[in-house]
């Protein structure tokens, strides 16, 4: 019975994971790169250096003794977000929202003070939320305010887009919106809801919550579907950018919108996941394969994004 639910799935072109990491992961994205992508601060200075608009840094702590430099650090900004430089996952990202008094705001209402924000920073440098648990690096930077268009399906936090890139064309697309359940954060493990994006128009379509098709935010109650992502071909031609940044074959582009700067790119994921498919209700390997038998009459990003848009819409 499971063997047939696989083979039916494959025969709908879904791509599964072990497929993934053999015939995309493991063929085209070379393992001495991935520093480009699992090093935010990396990641940063490569898509700065390439013109490409990012969250702004404020401090990089990269040593126990600077921790209590942190202060200093923020004293102009009354928001910020503490992360982990090579963090999976959203684990120890700390979103600060606001100040009462010597106290910081967390983004669900919570109050911290200097010692405990000092301590979080700490166990960042120790490892604690790194891949593999290496010694890492604390990034402050600047807390993005997210567009209106998405207030009415969201949940406290920042909507991001991810899109899958596959040889420098963007082949599917998702905006992931938090809820209560993930406290705020944009990720599905924690029980974000990934809505899908059609890929010629950039409208919203249904989602995914858990593996399960739903077409209201639980907490809002609001429709995900229908709504008109801003800035849609400015995101296609970033995420395609992140193609030549990184050197990566296939690769997730996370995006954010925000109200004043208008798109962000805020990280690349080289083992993007594959729940994108559901809230699509669509098969990435049809694209895939699509995109290998065209790729190389398309050597700039126009011609790629334009083909992205042409066979890759839902509507």
């Amino acid at each position: 019975m499971i063997g047939e639910g696989i083979r039916r799935l494959a025969r709908k072109g879904v791509l599964g994971i072990n497929r993934r990491n053999a015939d995309y992961i493991l063929t085209h994205n070379q393992r001495s790169l991935y520093p480009r992508v699992d090093d935010k601060w990396l990641t940063k200075q490569l898509a700065m250096q390439a013109g490409m608009p990012v969250p702004e840094l404020y401090a990089v702590v990269e040593i126990q003794h600077q921790v209590r430099e942190l202060t200093e650090h923020v004293r102009d900004y009354s928001d910020f977000v503490l992360k982990p430089a090579c963090g999976a996952g959203g684990d120890g990202i700390v979103v600060i929202s606001g100040r009462m008094r010597t106290r910081y705001r967390k983004a669900n209402g919570i109050l911290i003070d200097q010692s405990e924000m000092q301590h979080h920073v700490s166990n960042i440098l120790s490892g604690m939320y790194s891949l593999g648990g290496h010694p890492d690096r604390a990034l402050v930077e600047y807390r993005v305010k997210f567009n209106p268009v998405f207030e009415r399906i969201s949940y406290l936090g920042v909507p991001d887009v991810r899109i899958i890139v596959y040889r420098g064309i963007p082949v599917m697309s998702m905006v992931r919106l938090p809820t209560r359940l993930s406290d705020g954060k944009a990720n599905l493990h924690k029980g974000a809801i990934g809505a899908g994006i059609d890929i010629a128009t950039g409208h919203t379509l249904t989602a995914v919550w858990h593996n399960e098709i739903i077409t209201e935010h639980p907490d809002t109650g609001n429709e995900v579907s229908g709504i008109q992502v801003p800035f849609w071909e400015e995101q296609l031609r970033m995420a395609a950018q992140c193609h030549e940044l990184t050197g990566l074959g296939y690769l997730g582009v996370d995006l954010v919108l925000d109200k004043d700067k208008g798109p962000l790119m805020l990280e690349i994921n080289a083992r993007p996941g594959l729940n994108i498919q559901i809230a699509n209700r669509a098969g990435l390997v049809p694209r895939l394969d699509l995109v290998e038998q065209h790729y190389k009459a398309l050597p700039d990003i126009d011609q790629r994004t334009a083909f992205a848009r042409e066979h890759f819409g839902s509507e």
